[in-house]
């Protein structure tokens, strides 16, 4: 079974797993953590985006490196073994906390009519770490993540704005990384303009990688390849989903190495 899963992953960027007790487990604990996040006023000032359809919540579950919360338990089961075996643990970060409401995506007021439309026609598609920190808003690898982990907190159906990925996209993004941080030196890695080379890569990836949507529901889990281009598919009408929204929990830890880390280990 880890074989053949590690066959899927490396071949498509992404691997989704059944549902699993230890999962579920984590699920139960953290849920209630999540919605008494959302209902934070000092976390929806800061959070609440797209017009109130999107809170963001980065970091908002006050987790351990081994993903537990208070006396709760930690993150095991086949997400973790397979993990270990593919890529060897990582400390996790403090849990985002990603809800969508009805309507998402609406535009916020400060946002420009491209990066509306970007959102809304092309889910919003991105890498993580990658943000426009530089000067005339290029951007550069400002957090160095090993990969991305999804847990769903609560049911929904296949209709509520659900992750969107590129299946594929790794081995084109990936490349194109590589190539464009090939002669800049460690210690100027993490200021390195990749503006132009992801930009490019990305429009190779919308037209020879399959866009796949990904449901899954509470005690299921999915994987990502840190270079898999991913984003979140509107809100569709009709979609089933209790009154807080969709919620998932997202954890992108930290690779020990920075940027050069980020290149090379698998």
């Amino acid at each position: 079974m880890v074989d053949a899963l590690r066959s899927a992953f490396d071949q498509n960027g992404w691997v989704k797993f059944d549902y699993d007790d230890a999962v579920a487990a984590w699920v139960d604990h953290v849920t209630p953590l999540a919605r008494e996040t959302r209902n934070d006023p000092d976390q929806i000032a800061k959070w609440l985006r797209a017009n109130g359809t999107w809170f963001v919540g980065v970091n908002a579950i006050d987790n351990d490196g081994q993903g537990r919360v208070g006396d709760g338990p930690a993150l095991t089961g086949q997400l973790r073994d397979f993990i270990e075996a593919r890529f060897g643990w990582h400390e996790l970060d403090r849990a985002q906390v990603s809800i969508t409401y009805p309507g998402y995506p609406q535009k916020d007021p400060h946002e420009t009519d491209a990066g509306f439309r970007y959102r809304r026609d092309r889910d919003a598609a991105h890498l993580d770490g990658l943000k426009p920190e530089l000067p005339g808003g290029g951007r550069c690898v400002d957090e160095a993540h090993a990969y991305v982990v999804g847990i769903p907190l609560n049911h929904t159906d296949d209709r509520a704005s659900l992750l969107v990925l590129w299946e594929g996209s790794h081995l084109i993004m990936r490349k194109a990384m590589q190539e464009v941080f090939a002669d800049v030196p460690a210690e100027k890695m993490r200021r390195h303009d990749v503006t132009q080379a992801y930009q490019t890569a990305r429009r190779e990836v919308f037209e020879t990688c399959p866009r796949i949507t990904v449901h899954a529901l509470p005690g299921e889990a999915y994987l990502l390849d840190r270079f898999t281009l991913h984003g979140v598919a509107p809100w569709q009408d009709g979609a089933e989903a209790p009154a807080e929204g969709r919620m998932i929990a997202y954890f992108r830890p930290d690779l020990p190495g920075g940027v050069s880390d980020w290149l090379t280990r698998p």
